[in-house]
């Protein structure tokens, strides 16, 4: 997911690279995930007849293929409908030129480090040149085209039979839909459960363990805007509340191998807020020569957060351990011990400014950042009372938690704004806050109050921004609706969030179901990169509050 694109054209509109199947002439589209599958279907109609197209980045029936394989079939349902279709290679911003080789009997296209193949059935009719290549072919009612692509990177390649890399289309869908049959939520929005479940999947980087924060880089939060970010990464943050998702939809496997890598990570070069997707050491930000998304620029590779001290990633290690203890799960000695020096280089820190969640460059008190010490504090004691973590240090813990508490009191309520503030004396809003009901803060009251004053300065629509007076620099962030809608449930109004559900529901309903990062309140489109973790992360962790607040009710 980290590697230079293969095909660019989202931000290189005219010279970027692509795959493009159409009918020739005018037609008709209809698109859709097959069931519980991570395998797309596309349904063209024209004039003359319609045909479908099925596509799949495919595995074996042994899980991940150790090459990347797309395959593309093309099948005809009624009348006849005549193809074309045209594979244009990245030139990755003119920093490479493709071209094609001649190796036995087989025509191999290379980009730089990459070598692949272009596989079809026999009546495909094509044409191959350094730049791409381009084709057409029929389809009649009861016919079945494949076009395929096998690439690899700095590796030695197989060339599989076409017939078997159209026979992995349908062992994909079928091992997409043996695992999402594991999940065991049964309520009235289960298709959407399932479909947030399944992007999360595929943001699971196999050979770690990671979890993307999103698959792309420099989607823009407003178009021509300078707020373009490379999510191609793992954060802790994210890769918490993923453990957390994988857990409540019986994903097992993976929340292990997940929390596996997480820890592994906190051992060799501490709690940073991320990491590489293999593990190592995001790298500073390096703008590139790409024309951006509509022409947003920059477009960037790399992170500045690697280099930042956000307080939340305390509260994330400890409510991931926590959440993952209470599955009924143990810790072993060594994270054991890892988690407790965590804890006090916590009760340390708590007291200084950091980044916060939003990864601003202005450094301040920021009121949720204090909230995710005292959720990391909470939980080590509650830890430790489990047995789950040494005791020697626990009392500490206590004290620090309930001085946190003290001093968010003390320090970051508005009696104007009847609300948490951002920071302390700020006056501006955090729609994180909403978090904290998840988190178990103590002041109940005090968070609705906050939750009323979050509607009414930051919501549009059905959505809401991140914070006050970003308007003009962004879309809304669509985690951040989520999150209300849910603590709104926790809090006891199951009847609003069930409400703020439906209107998010109805307000996403465009597209397959795999969303974005945010927003444009104006006219609904979408911005930021994709698929988001976080929005799936938050639009599942609501259901599963409010099918637990429905049976806590009966």
């Amino acid at each position: 997911m980290d590697s230079p694109p293969l095909f660019d054209r989202l931000i290189d509109a005219v010279n970027g690279g692509y795959f493009i199947v159409q009918p020739e002439g005018e037609f008709r589209t209809e698109q859709h995930y097959l069931p519980e599958s991570n395998v797309l279907k596309t349904a063209f109609q024209t004039c003359d007849g319609e045909a479908t197209l099925t596509e799949s980045l495919n595995s074996s029936p042994a899980g991940r293929l150790p090459w990347a394989e797309l395959a593309r079939r093309i099948e005809g349902v009624t009348g006849s409908v005549r193809f074309a279709f045209k594979i244009v290679f990245s030139r990755r911003a003119d920093t490479a030129s493709p071209y094609k080789s001649q190796i036995g009997r087989y025509t191999v296209f290379h980009v730089r480090d990459i070598l692949g193949f272009f596989l079809h059935s026999s009546e495909v009719c094509c044409e191959q040149d350094d730049a791409g290549i381009t084709g057409h072919f029929v389809v009649n009612a009861g016919d079945r085209q494949v076009l395929a692509l096998v690439v690899g990177q700095d590796e030695p390649l197989v060339v599989p039979p076409i017939e078997d890399i159209d026979a992995r289309i349908d062992i994909s869908d079928q091992a997409w839909r043996f695992w999402a049959s594991a999940i065991t939520y049964q309520g009235p929005y289960r298709n959407g459960f399932v479909r947030s479940a399944l992007a999360l999947k595929l943001l699971l980087f196999s050979p770690s363990g990671a979890i993307a924060a999103a698959a792309t880089t420099s989607l823009p939060e407003k178009i021509g805007s300078h707020k373009n970010y490379d999510y191609r990464f793992a954060w802790i943050r994210d890769a918490g509340y993923t453990i957390k998702a994988f857990l409540a939809v019986n994903a097992q496997a993976e929340a292990q191998a997940a929390f596996a890598w997480l820890l592994k990570r906190l051992q060799e070069h501490g709690p940073l807020v991320c990491y590489t997707l293999s593990g190592q050491k995001v790298s500073s930000v390096k703008e590139t020569n790409w024309p951006g998304y509509k022409n947003s620029r920059p477009v960037v590779t790399g992170n500045l957060a690697s280099n930042q001290h956000q307080h939340g990633i305390y509260g994330d290690i400890f409510g991931t351990a926590w959440r993952f203890v209470e599955a009924d799960n143990i810790l072993d000695s060594s994270s054991a011990e890892l988690l407790s020096h965590i804890a006090d280089e916590c009760a340390d820190n708590w007291r200084q400014k950091d980044a916060g969640i939003w990864e601003l460059e202005d450094e301040q008190h920021y009121t949720f950042s204090k909230i995710s010490c005292w959720q990391a504090l909470a939980r080590a004691v509650e830890l430790a009372d489990k047995g789950q973590l040494p005791t020697t240090c626990r009392d500490r813990w206590m004290r620090e938690r309930d001085r946190i508490a003290s001093w968010i009191d003390e320090q970051c309520w508005s009696d104007e704004k009847q609300s948490y503030v951002m920071y302390p004396g700020s006056g501006k809003l955090d729609a994180a806050m909403a978090l904290a009901a998840r988190f178990r803060f103590t002041n109940e009251e005090r968070l609705r109050q906050t939750l009323i004053a979050l509607d009414r300065e930051l919501k549009t629509g059905p959505y809401h921004y991140r914070y006050s007076n970003v308007a003009n620099e962004e879309g809304c962030f669509l985690a951040c609706s989520f999150w209300i809608a849910e603590a709104w449930a926790l809090l006891g109004d199951v009847s609003k969030a069930q409400m703020a559900l439906e209107e998010l529901t109805l307000a996403l309903q465009g597209g397959v179901g795999v969303w974005t990062e945010m927003a444009d309140p104006s006219d609904g489109s979408w911005l930021g990169n994709m698929p988001q973790g976080l929005t799936h992360l938050a639009h599942i962790t609501l259901l599963e509050t409010l099918i637990l607040k429905q049976k806590t009710s009966s």
